[in-house]
């Protein structure tokens, strides 16, 4: 099991520069990753900073070597295919082939969704989502897309250049629940963002494992936070371990967060 910070850039983590040194630190420290929450606004904490994701992450990226850096998670129902196909191979390559896209639907808590006009329902939140990612697949492979879907249209063009990784940028999937839909769409791509018990864990992979015909290089970034013993998760097939901090969080604690994990790691 790998072992990454999930951290909420909001407040004192809204600056991209304080997010990079940290980031710089918990390398050091012997973490193999570093996500980001992604989100515009915190309605319910109107006073509260709130920072860009894909920013810091390319800061981050300039101080770091080795870790994964990704969203956890990037909601296509608010975001354009295209532009996060070019956000998303620039951070590729800025960091040599170390990023990953987290997806999901999205949840319009405290408004963020309806207060800036976007959809809210869920299925068709979840219907843009699939024909999005759709969209961004097809543009980071390099050749002409033309696509004439429901919700998007790219009219014969071409994205250059093309993502560090191939066949192409790892995609890891959000999920709360084995409904057919998230684990399909999980089955689809290269990791799984779970949002359940280790038991809902096993029956999701079972799903999954299922309609893949196997698990075999198939990410699992289970989250919890600190002091969570993350066994539980690894047993039933958990790849990874973010270790997430709450959505009011001081550099303080992070720095502790990233002095107690080299402790133990030593």
């Amino acid at each position: 099991m790998r072992y990454a910070l999930f951290l909420p850039p909001f407040g004192e983590l809204a600056d991209p520069t304080v997010l990079a040194d940290l980031a710089a630190d918990a390398e050091a420290a012997g973490f193999q990753g570093f996500f980001l929450w992604d989100h515009i606004a915190r309605p319910h904490r109107p006073e509260l900073a709130v920072g860009d994701p894909w920013i810091s992450l390319a800061a981050v990226a300039t101080r770091t070597e080795r870790m994964t850096l990704g969203t956890r998670i990037t909601p296509l129902t608010r975001r354009r295919p295209q532009v996060v196909a070019r956000q998303a191979v620039a951070l590729d390559r800025l960091s040599g082939g170390r990023f990953v896209l987290g997806v999901g639907p999205g949840t319009d808590s405290g408004g963020e969704l309806t207060r800036f006009g976007e959809v809210a329902a869920l299925r068709e939140r979840a219907a843009r989502l699939d024909e999005a990612l759709d969209v961004v697949c097809q543009l980071w492979s390099g050749e002409e897309v033309e696509h004439d879907g429901t919700h998007f249209r790219v009219d014969g063009l071409r994205f250059l250049p093309t993502p560090v990784q191939r066949p192409r940028i790892p995609i890891w999937v959000a999920a709360q629940s084995t409904n057919p839909g998230p684990m399909r769409r999980a089955a689809r791509f290269d990791g799984l963002c779970p949002e359940t018990t280790p038991e809902g864990l096993a029956e999701m992979l079972a799903g999954i494992g299922e309609r893949r015909g196997g698990l075999d290089g198939f990410d699992v970034a289970a989250a919890g936070p600190p002091g969570q013993d993350p066994e539980p998760y690894r047993a039933v097939g958990a790849t990874w371990w973010l270790v997430q901090l709450p959505e009011i969080t001081t550099v303080d604690e992070v720095t502790a967060e990233i002095e107690r994990f080299a402790a133990v790691s030593r």
